[in-house]
């Protein structure tokens, strides 16, 4: 025969079932079991991101100041003589990919050398240029605007115009995509270190 049970005997037992529960939830909150694992696997992914953003960050700052450095060398190395030819002009594509490395150079690279007279009333024009295709890219005697720290004097300038794609994500060299492909860039300017102008004898 089943037992029937009074009032207060089913008030006892929903209070002695309450405080279970409450006992039960307040160990599950209190206990600290596995923490470290979870704040592990919560902060592990954002310090990896961390650590690659800075060694992105780092490689392509190294990368950018290696294309400073060669487009300023190229435009230094050309105003220490007053004669030069297409078969100097094109061996600056060696230097590039010198001082580049150990990133490489591709062929979707350009190299602009440009020699550039400047008059005494302070107008720029194009003397002669040479790309790294054996091309002239600019007009011979069309305007070029220079820098305003430049100075409006007679004087000759070579102009260097580099600019070379750079891959980020090296860490995923397999992904294929123009988001990860950056240009890196830089213009030189180097003045004519002694005589007034640099022929080209054959451009």
């Amino acid at each position: 025969m089943r037992k029937v049970l009074s009032p207060p005997d089913v008030l006892k037992g929903w209070q002695t079932t309450g405080r279970g529960m409450l006992l039960r939830l307040r160990r599950f909150v209190e206990d600290r079991r596995g923490v470290g694992a979870i704040e592990f696997a919560i902060v592990a992914p954002l310090l990896m991101m961390a650590y690659v953003s800075a060694f992105e960050v780092t490689v392509a700052i190294t990368a950018s100041r290696k294309v400073s450095r060669a487009s300023a060398t190229i435009s230094d190395l050309l105003t220490q003589s007053n004669t030069t030819n297409k078969a100097t002009l094109d061996t600056m594509k060696n230097v590039v990919a010198k001082i580049v490395a150990p990133f490489p150079v591709n062929s979707a690279y350009t190299l602009k050398i440009t020699g550039v007279a400047v008059a005494a009333d302070g107008k720029a024009t194009v003397a002669w240029s040479r790309d790294q295709a054996g091309n002239a890219p600019y007009a011979k005697n069309s305007v070029v605007t220079l820098p305003s720290d430049m100075g409006n004097m007679e004087t000759f300038i070579v102009r260097t115009e580099l600019s070379v794609p750079y891959s980020i994500l090296l860490l995923a060299p397999n992904l294929d995509s123009n988001l990860n492909k950056i240009k890196l860039g830089r213009t030189s300017y180097f003045r004519l270190r002694v005589g007034k102008k640099i022929d080209c004898s054959d451009c």
